[in-house]
């Protein structure tokens, strides 16, 4: 069963966009400039990825369960 969940190897910041790129199977990059673009054009990027960051369990929390 897929889980989205923060990545811990591929993270600039909190590991949101890699994590999102790990569970669609496509590159960071694209991630990350989406994120980009989306702050820029309406200004709630940055709040939706810090309310990810919050929400998004981490990879390594969920291999302890």
């Amino acid at each position: 069963m897929k889980r989205l969940m923060r990545s811990e190897t591929d993270k600039v910041i909190f590991g949101v966009c890699g994590g999102i790129a790990e569970y669609f199977g496509i590159d960071s990059t694209l991630v990350r400039l989406g994120f980009a673009a989306f702050s820029l054009m309406c200004g709630s990027g940055v709040l939706a990825y810090l309310i990810a960051a919050v929400i998004m369990p981490q990879s390594s929390d969920m291999i302890q369960m």
